[in-house]
């Protein structure tokens, strides 16, 4: 039974991260109801809370939470001590108070932006909770947490936006965070562009420059060339000066 209730809190945790954009640390409101019922049924809502939401958590309460089990003198004096534990959420009830629940339901008010859970026993209250879509229900039942499946508002807003009705910025930006996790996102690449067949290179039919050849000094010790003289020649000069000798 444990096992399928962890299962099903996964799942529905699941759906609220993906659809509404809940973080951790998750920050849960916290009636007299439901400190009462803790109380009773000797659960530590500090350390059991976390492990079954699957991450970190704040336990939060109002002014007004406070200010009424306080009026309800000693038959409430537990559960009151143990909401004086948690973090005190501003209201907008400070000179006011109202109830507790007329609290809660206006810290969930225009689309639950701060990403409240809300953990009651009041059934009124919760049946109130269900109508706003993105606001996830605790409760306690036979000794032991529950987080409540989403709402059926909660069901046809999730719809109505994968009919691109509803484009809420928060999922935007949790899909883009998604895909860059996971290197989805590419950088732009430049397009290469496709040659053109054409005629020749204009540069190529420009006629040729001739290049003006350096008028080099000539160097100041040339080597002489050798002439080579023709052998029969100078056989031949060898015998008339020979014969002219004799003569």
């Amino acid at each position: 039974m444990k096992i399928t209730r962890q299962k099903h809190a996964k799942k529905y945790m699941s759906f609220y991260k993906y659809n509404f954009g809940f973080r951790e640390p998750f920050q849960v409101l916290l009636d007299g109801t439901f400190c009462q019922a803790a109380l009773r049924n000797k659960i530590q809502i500090r350390d059991q809370l976390p492990g079954y939401l699957a991450g970190a958590t704040q336990l939060c309460t109002t002014r007004c939470v406070l200010k009424e089990l306080e009026s309800l003198g000693k038959e409430l004096y537990g559960a009151k001590l143990i909401a004086q534990r948690f973090q005190v959420r501003n209201c907008s009830h400070f000179k006011d108070p109202v109830s507790g629940s007329a609290c809660l339901l206006s810290m969930i008010e225009e689309g639950n932006p701060h990403h409240y859970f809300v953990a009651t026993q009041d059934q009124d209250l919760a049946t109130k909770v269900k109508k706003k879509p993105g606001v996830p229900l605790l409760f306690i039942i036979q000794n032991t947490m529950v987080l409540d499946k989403p709402s059926p508002k909660s069901l046809a807003f999730v719809q109505a936006m994968q009919a691109n009705q509803l484009v809420p910025e928060h999922q935007k930006q949790s899909i883009e965070h998604l895909k860059e996790e996971q290197g989805l996102v590419k950088e732009p690449e430049n397009r290469r562009k496709r040659k053109r067949a054409g005629g020749p290179n204009p540069l190529s039919c420009l006629k040729k420059n001739k290049k003006v050849q350096e008028t080099q000094q000539p160097s100041a010790a040339k080597k002489k060339r050798k002439r080579k003289r023709n052998r029969a020649k100078s056989e031949a000069k060898a015998v008339s000066v020979q014969l002219s000798v004799k003569a």
